[in-house]
């Protein structure tokens, strides 16, 4: 205490010092049974001098002195941990950090600067992977019935056999039974897609997903079959959002690009699928004059993005894309362009796992996304 009234928060590190280093000389005492040089029929070993230890904390590197004893006693402070060099809080603190998208060359940077310790990018990956065991809980949770389920995949670099290689993230997103969002599920390999996504929705099954009535997503390679294959039958609403930039890939000249858009919104913005349905047939005959191309993909694919008008109206703004999804996709890009590139699929899994679960915990915490009990009926 005279050493903190002096010194104030300089004093911190040397006052632990000092309290831990007497702590470890009492815990030894009453292990041995007996004080240093005393004669005592009870003592169960003898004391042995100490051992110097550092271990790197939130103060700064610290230098205590560990008791040593011989005998038969078996004896190690338990204010320390054996074999740790760095404080669990500073570990915790480090692994925050690079979670939250800190490059590990800032992270080593910001821990010099407040701690004066040097921490290299390995020991930030290994202080993250701490954090392994509590999210592969999360990806393992049980789940229950969820009425609508949105699906998306998004690509990172990843280091493998010398070669830079996308690995494919794959997420679901669902809305329960009490109307708010959660992502129900993550996965993160470089299997072929089918695979992959065959995977991960039998995954999803397995942890008790039920109750699904609806499912949103792009036109992902593989992810057709591996849906029909699991969930058949499923009604399903390809993301209008994709289709209308799909569509511009077939507009042959450049000054038709916004009538196309404008087109293709006055058929999903109709009043009901009757309606859109003859919107179409309409854009159809009229494209296959000047756009022959586009004429027959709006025939084939437009439909596909029409699903959404089997569900309440009250519903259909915002499952007919999987916007909402990419919202999700745009703050891991904004977490993950820091890396660049990751060493290995677990380092991915990691990082987008704790964004995921961080992003689900303020939905389930938050509002209402959608009104599960609308007073509209679904549009005939």
């Amino acid at each position: 205490m005279q050493l903190l009234t002096k010194e104030g928060t300089s004093g911190f590190a040397e006052g632990l010092r000092l309290l831990v280093n007497e702590a470890m000389v009492a815990e030894r005492t009453a292990v041995l049974g007996a004080r240093p040089y005393e004669r005592s029929e009870a003592r169960l070993g003898y004391a042995n001098g100490f051992k110097p230890k550092t271990l790197a904390t939130r103060l700064g590197a610290i230098e205590f002195r560990v008791p040593q004893v011989r005998g038969e006693v078996d004896f190690y402070p338990s204010s320390l941990e054996k074999g740790v060099r760095s404080e669990q809080a500073l570990k915790l603190a480090l692994a925050e950090m690079y979670v939250q998208g800190v490059s590990t060359r800032k992270v080593s940077a910001i821990v010099e600067e407040l701690c004066g310790l040097s921490v290299s990018s390995t020991q930030v990956s290994q202080c993250a992977a701490r954090l392994d065991a509590e999210l592969q809980s999360w990806r393992d949770r049980p789940l229950g019935a969820c009425p609508y389920m949105i699906l998306d995949a998004r690509y990172e670099k990843v280091r493998q056999g010398g070669q830079l290689l996308d690995c494919a993230i794959l997420i679901a997103l669902g809305i329960g039974l009490d109307g708010k969002r959660s992502i129900l599920g993550v996965s993160v390999a470089l299997s072929e897609a089918e695979v992959h996504w065959r995977e991960f929705l039998l995954s999803l099954q397995s942890r008790g997903l039920t109750g699904c009535r609806f499912i949103v997503s792009d036109a992902h390679p593989g992810l057709a079959a591996a849906r029909m294959a699991v969930f058949p039958s499923l009604p399903w609403q390809r993301c209008q959002f994709h289709l209308a930039q799909n569509a511009q890939a077939l507009v042959p000249r450049l000054e038709m690009r916004s009538r196309v858009a404008y087109d293709i919104r006055s058929i999903f913005n109709a009043s009901d699928l009757p309606s859109a349905l003859l919107r179409l047939k309409e854009l159809v005959v009229f494209y296959s004059k000047i756009a022959p191309k586009l004429a027959s993909w709006m025939e084939t694919n437009i439909p596909e993005g029409l699903a959404v008008f089997a569900l309440p109206q009250a519903h259909q703004r915002r499952l007919r894309t999987s916007n909402a999804l990419e919202r999700v996709n745009q703050e891991l890009k904004r977490r993950t362009r820091v890396a660049s590139c990751f060493p290995n699929e677990a380092s991915l899994l990691r990082l987008v796992s704790a964004l995921l679960s961080e992003i689900s915990d303020e939905w389930i915490t938050g509002k209402i996304y959608l009104n599960m009990n609308p007073t509209d009926s679904p549009t005939p």
